[in-house]
């Protein structure tokens, strides 16, 4: 049993995990590959995390290709031990997936490859999001009372390292958004001026224009812009943008 040392151990491995990565992809991975050393011990553990959000569930890293491919699995089917430990906010052990009654289009899955025991503990993410943790071994009662306690153990400290990771994330892709809403705003206003200096009207008689144009031809604003201001300049307009 792991000991109240080994447990601030793992806290300052994960932390470092979190200073060392440079991507949010490898910080996930490191921490999945981190849960399945945990368990493995004499015998291979495989590990994936599942998160749920804006009502998608999303495999966002897992220790191996085996794992990964059963979390996509049990995504795509909508079903399995880790989507009802999120749901339920649970620990859901499945000691042998032979006699397992629930979720049977995952189970014929789990089977089919070879793995029989599976372990699902709830992470603690923040309130928009729901996410567990999915551990599968091939061994038949793989995961004792005690390894459960040690999983539980991972995931409370693991928890914390996953909801920064996704506040990054959701950081990066605000910026991106930022990024992208700016550059749509610049080649419309670009492609504007143009149509002011082509026909020697107006601002709102030019914005019109642009949108009649695009309806007429089915196509975005900013794609009919991009199109006038390439025919003009050549060239796609950038702007400078620091997000």
């Amino acid at each position: 049993m792991d000991s109240p040392h080994a447990s601030h151990d793992l806290a300052a491995e994960l932390t470092q995990v979190l200073l060392e990565d440079h991507d949010v992809p490898s910080v996930l991975k490191s921490i999945a590959e981190l849960a399945a050393q945990q368990l493995s011990g004499d015998r291979t553990v495989l590990c994936g995390i599942i998160l749920k959000r804006a009502k998608r569930n999303t495999v966002v890293a897992t220790s191996s290709a085996e794992a990964q491919a059963m979390d996509e699995h049990q995504a795509g089917f909508d079903e399995g031990p880790c989507l009802e430990a999120q749901k339920t906010n649970s620990v859901i052990s499945v000691p042998d997936v032979r006699y397992e009654q629930r979720w049977p289009q995952y189970m014929e899955e789990v089977r089919d490859h070879g793995l029989r025991s599976i372990l699902a503990v709830p992470l603690t993410v923040g309130t928009t999001s729901t996410a567990a943790m999915n551990f599968y071994a091939r061994e038949t009662g793989a995961f004792t009372d005690a390894e459960i306690e040690i999983a539980e153990r991972y995931t409370e400290v693991a928890s914390q390292m996953v909801a920064i990771a996704l506040r990054i994330a959701r950081y990066a892709e605000d910026a991106e958004d930022r990024r992208v809403a700016m550059e749509s705003r610049t080649t419309i206003d670009l492609a504007v001026g143009i149509i002011m200096a082509q026909n020697r009207c107006s601002q709102d008689e030019a914005v019109q224009i642009l949108k009649s144009a695009s309806n007429n031809r089915n196509m975005k604003v900013r794609e009919l812009a991009e199109q006038i201001t390439l025919a003009v300049g050549q060239m796609a307009p950038a702007t400078a943008f620091e997000p």
